[in-house]
């Protein structure tokens, strides 16, 4: 008997996800699926998952039911929104907006996170504000993430900031075991801080260098958002890349 088109479709996004990790928590295709499909998710929002792939990157961070994350730097919320579904009621997402890009950042690259705030349809959601030198959680987390912002930290607009502080107060945020997820747009070999300013971009093995510097223990690397025609010479808001940059995943522990 042949199976529907739903069940199929059902069967070939589970298996996906647990190729892409196969110590993920076996609720994590579930709890993906439903908040993918949430319908309080913006339009435009769902119109880039195909380019994001916000399923492998959240399966890959084992983001699960009941952790404690924070959203380093959220933008719009994009990937927040998603992670309230996954963790549930009985976790907690911290969306982090450092006082720095408030000051020098049209208000429109927040307005998403914004608009949660006083969601009540998000109570699981906090959105925190302050400097990044003072970078602090209410609680120990399970994940830290960022996405498309390490490089920010080297400009002129956050300061610069103090990225070794930094990386280390993200260290002492972490419980033993925990994760810090990192997605960055890639820089030429070799570039090291150059392009952090005009391009946008940061050589990978300078990102790894500072945050295992910071004490983390690199765990392993997703090849999720590679893109092998980029020749990393474009800004990535140009629009023959925006979208479709080279972007590395990098997935560190806090040593237990």
């Amino acid at each position: 008997m042949l199976k529907s088109v739903p069940y199929l479709a059902a069967l070939v996004f589970s298996a996906c996800l647990i190729s892409l990790s196969v110590h993920a928590d076996t609720q994590m295709p579930a709890a993906l699926a439903a908040a993918l499909a949430d319908p309080r998710r913006p339009a435009q929002q769902v119109s880039l998952d195909a380019a994001r792939k916000p399923a492998q990157l959240i399966a890959f961070a084992h983001l699960k039911r009941g952790d404690k994350i924070v959203d380093f730097m959220p933008g719009n919320a994009y990937f927040t929104r998603i992670m309230s579904d996954v963790v549930g009621n009985t976790g907690h997402v911290y969306a982090f907006l450092p006082t720095e890009q408030l000051a020098n950042c049209s208000p429109q690259e927040v307005a998403g996170t914004r608009l949660l705030e006083h969601d009540p349809r998000y109570a699981n959601v906090s959105v925190l504000s302050d400097a990044t030198a003072n970078f602090r959680m209410p609680e120990i987390l399970d994940v830290i993430w960022t996405a498309q912002n390490y490089h920010d930290l080297h400009d002129a607009f956050m300061g610069p900031a103090d990225v070794a502080a930094l990386n280390k107060r993200f260290f002492d945020a972490l419980k033993p075991g925990g994760i810090y997820l990192v997605i960055d747009h890639v820089a030429e070999a070799g570039s090291g801080l150059r392009d952090t300013e005009s391009l946008h971009r940061i050589d990978p093995k300078r990102l790894r260098q500072e945050i295992e510097a910071g004490g983390f223990v690199f765990d392993a690397q997703s090849d999720a958002l590679r893109n092998r025609s980029d020749d990393h010479k474009s800004s990535v808001f140009d629009g023959r890349v925006r979208g479709r940059t080279d972007q590395v995943v990098y997935r560190f522990r806090k040593p237990k």
